[in-house]
């Protein structure tokens, strides 16, 4: 889009990508938000949740700010003024842009001033700690289900979403921005009929080098062994009836890949016989 600057002369204005640099580790950024680094005028980081390393796909002179000490205001207004001198301008957002990230009250001033915008998906810390912990989050016959959430803080839960009713449903819980929260994590599943020997996982700045913790415990010492470990923030909390799976003794087969089950690409022993 192209408007008018004080000489008459048209100017075009970049494009801004928000882009999801993943849970921390530099190598788990998509490869299409790598190239857009590669390619970007300007960044703005979240400096405070992503590592600096993510910024080193940049090219050498490429504006690079962290955003940790700005408003709302100040990130939009850097955004704009970057847009104006650069073809690509690039938001570095912590795991993916559409959960917990702001992402429309930072993109509806500029949608309404007619910038052109994108959204590039990245890795959330649900998913890393899930991989670092070696578990999943479902499990046939178990839980089919996964919530995202969090505890209500500073910030309420709309009504119906508190932590409580969430935990109702006994599937997989990934409880986000509530390390400091454990304890109304803990009353909630109580509260909800969680047993105190139901597994939890916590985990700690997930793939980053260095600085990960995993911590494992159950609905009745779990807060007490993070206190053990000093985990106070940038933590995933997972309750889960799947935690733990691996060693169990028997599990229900997973029906894509049983072959008795018939589907559009393999037909199931069961038939084969029938048929011969």
């Amino acid at each position: 889009m192209t408007d008018g600057c004080p000489c008459g002369t048209p100017r075009t204005r970049g494009k801004i990508c928000f882009v999801g640099a993943g849970p921390g580790d530099p190598d788990l950024i998509t490869v299409k938000g790598r190239k857009l680094l590669e390619q970007a005028g300007a960044i703005l980081y979240a400096g405070s949740l992503v590592d600096r390393a993510a910024t080193r796909y940049a090219p050498p002179d490429c504006e690079i700010r962290d955003s940790k000490d700005m408003t709302l205001e100040e990130i939009v207004d850097w955004l704009r003024e970057k847009a104006a001198r650069h073809a690509l301008v690039v938001r570095l957002q912590t795991g993916d842009p559409s959960l917990y990230g702001a992402l429309i009250e930072m993109t509806r001033p500029l949608e309404r001033e007619g910038f052109d915008w994108e959204v590039v998906p990245g890795i959330s810390s649900a998913m890393a700690s899930m991989a670092v912990a070696r578990e999943t989050m479902t499990l046939p016959e178990v839980t089919q289900t996964v919530i995202l959430t969090r505890a209500a803080g500073r910030t309420s839960m709309p009504e119906g979403e508190d932590l409580e009713s969430l935990a109702a449903h006994h599937c997989t819980l990934c409880v986000y921005l509530s390390a400091t929260l454990i304890h109304e994590v803990q009353r909630a599943l109580r509260a909800a009929g969680w047993r105190e020997d139901a597994p939890l996982l916590v985990v700690q700045k997930a793939s980053w080098q260095g600085e990960e913790k995993i911590v494992r415990g159950t609905l009745a010492d779990i807060r007490e062994k993070c206190q053990a470990e000093k985990i106070g923030s940038q933590a995933m909390i997972v309750a889960s009836p799947a935690l733990g799976s691996s060693a169990w003794e028997t599990l229900v087969r997973s029906k894509l890949y049983d072959p008795a089950f018939t589907h559009r690409f393999r037909r199931g022993l069961r038939r084969q016989h029938e048929s011969s």
